[in-house]
């Protein structure tokens, strides 16, 4: 069987939505407005710290497929003040986000065990506050959320090849830019954070062999697998490679706007900055090849994402192990294609029925573990009861 990117189709049940006319459909999905109507129809679960557990009505997948967006629409007013990342998150919400990202990848490992059946992931796209709302890529509701979703490795197999050129998969060009030209000085620098659960995985082993995704990136194996997730260490990890992401990016696009250019402020690795990345020739170099780009290309510049935006994710790989990688964003940022898997949303309400009283069953069954759990409260839909 041919190793490549998939293309799934994905039937939905379209939403009468009513855009007011003279707003962009985007603009229009980041207002209060659209998101009382997100919790409102499809709304599984809040908490008093604004975390919402909810169906994806424009689904990834129909087999399994629901997130957690933190519901600031209400107390930040302005989309661009929003927080994006799980580094503007407070304290006390990512503590609890955590413990409800812990239970839904335990149910999901729970209830999809088989690797060579069903391709499992969780993980977070995100887009930084700087974006104008407008701009290509930025998503239909500019807050933070997690994804979590299964597919179906038959499905997947049967299904038509990708195109290659997608510019999901190939991540705008950045990703050529981190992994071609200072895929040794990246690796060099995460090599350097203190991580004990989370150990550096072969690529070869964090590769679902279907797809050959995801290609290049620095990968990690959740020693201990799910349990590892109840180990509240775990998710300071995950925090560190957010971390090390986040000044890597900022480096190398700080070195990119201004030639020579001191440390970004507030880095959290100050002194590996200034070791591995600040005195490192091929780093520098790139830089000066993508600036004297953006000198001569004003397209090739205003593709360019100039704070940091990425897609973090848990998956399972083809060995049944937990892995984490980190990639910078794409331009569609759509986080499945970071595993090669590409999808195809088509408007078919009897098809999407057909598949919805299974899914309901399992969302269900994830809120009345996440309720048991104290992280929230059901919330009563046309398609649901509160209980």
């Amino acid at each position: 069987m041919q190793i490549a990117p998939r293309e799934i189709v994905t039937p939905f049940r379209p939403i009468p939505l009513d855009v007011p006319e003279g707003m962009a459909p985007n603009e229009f999905f980041n207002s209060t407005e659209n998101l009382n109507d997100l919790e409102n129809n499809n709304g599984l679960l809040r908490n008093p710290e604004n975390l919402l557990l909810y169906r994806k009505a424009l689904g990834h997948t129909n087999l399994f497929d629901t997130s957690i967006i933190y519901n600031t629409s209400k107390c930040i007013l302005n989309p661009l003040g929003r927080p994006v990342r799980r580094t503007q998150v407070p304290r006390e919400v990512k503590h609890v986000w955590n413990r409800m990202n812990q239970i839904i990848i335990e149910f999901m490992v729970e209830t999809f065990p088989d690797p060579e059946q069903n391709l499992i992931l969780a993980g977070e796209a995100s887009l930084d506050a700087t974006w104008p709302l407008t701009a290509p890529g930025v998503p239909s509701i500019r807050m933070l959320h997690n994804h979590f979703m299964a597919f179906d490795m038959e499905q997947l197999r049967n299904a038509d090849l990708a195109d290659r050129d997608n510019p999901n998969l190939t991540d705008g060009g950045q990703h050529s830019l981190f992994q071609k030209h200072m895929r040794d000085v990246y690796r060099d620098f995460f090599d350097g954070l203190d991580l004990n659960i989370l150990r550096l995985a072969e690529e070869r082993s964090s590769r679902i062999d279907l797809t050959g995704y995801p290609q290049g990136l620095p990968s990690w194996e959740i020693q201990g697998g799910v349990e590892r997730l109840k180990d509240v260490c775990f998710w300071r990890e995950y925090d560190l490679i957010l971390q090390g992401f986040i000044d890597f990016y900022r480096t190398f696009f700080t070195q990119v706007s201004t030639r020579n250019a001191p440390l970004p402020k507030d880095a959290y690795f100050p002194d590996r900055i200034e070791k591995k990345l600040l005195f490192n020739n091929e780093f520098l170099a790139t830089a000066k090849k993508v600036r004297d780009h953006c000198i001569t290309d004003a397209k090739y510049a205003n593709a360019i994402r100039w704070q940091p935006a990425f897609k973090q994710l848990i998956y399972r790989n083809d060995e049944g192990k937990l892995i984490v990688t980190i990639s910078q964003n794409s331009i569609g940022n759509a986080i499945t294609e970071l595993l090669g898997v590409v999808v195809k949303r088509v408007p078919d309400a009897g098809a999407y029925e057909q598949a919805e009283p299974a899914l309901i069953e399992k969302l269900l069954e994830v809120r009345r573990r996440l309720v048991r759990a104290d992280l929230g409260e059901g919330i009563e839909t046309p398609y649901w009861k509160a209980e």
